[in-house]
């Protein structure tokens, strides 16, 4: 299991939050958050309750202020430790139509450009087949970010995103 350290100041300042579970509400903890200590494990932050808003994803180390986990705002209000993220191999299959149709991808490596290796600026649907990622909205690992782990997603909004931009990705390994 993982363990992270909130702070509601940047420079880990202010009160603080130790979490070592998935939490739905971090509410009651704390009012915003600025800087975090990932001790162990790799996370997924979420902007509102109940794993919803945007997402950070975020590995051992210490962030701080939200800016250095590509943060939007200061707003931290669930979180869940990534699991199951052991392996040897990573596989992602990507579609340009819903429902797996269309123009097909696949990348077993990171993709710092998806329009320069597939020529594609949208992903509609896809398969994680072995691993676990993170999608990012731009190129270069920028912009809105969506962990996806084993499992079939027939539509982007079943990853959590707005639109169906997707400008690079990576695999996430355990630490």
């Amino acid at each position: 299991m993982g363990k992270v350290e909130f702070f509601e100041d940047k420079n880990f300042q202010g009160r603080k939050y130790e979490c070592s579970t998935d939490c739905a509400d971090l509410r009651s903890y704390f009012s915003h958050c600025n800087s975090i200590k990932v001790e162990s494990g790799c996370w997924v932050l979420y902007e509102l309750p109940n794993y919803t808003g945007y997402q950070y994803i975020v590995s051992p180390g210490e962030y701080q202020d939200h800016q250095q986990w590509m943060g939007f705002n200061d707003s931290i209000n669930s979180c869940r430790c990534i699991k199951n993220v052991y392996g040897k191999s990573w596989k992602i299959r990507f579609y340009d139509k819903q429902e797996f149709g269309g123009q097909a991808g696949e990348c077993v490596e990171d993709c710092p450009s998806v329009y320069e290796a597939f020529k594609l600026r949208e992903f509609h649907s896809c398969v994680v087949t072995d691993g676990a990622w993170v999608l990012y909205e731009q190129p270069n690992y920028h912009g809105h970010q969506y962990f996806l782990e084993r499992g079939e997603y027939p539509n982007y909004a079943d990853w959590g995103a707005a639109s169906p931009a997707v400008g690079s990705f990576r695999m996430i390994k355990q630490f």
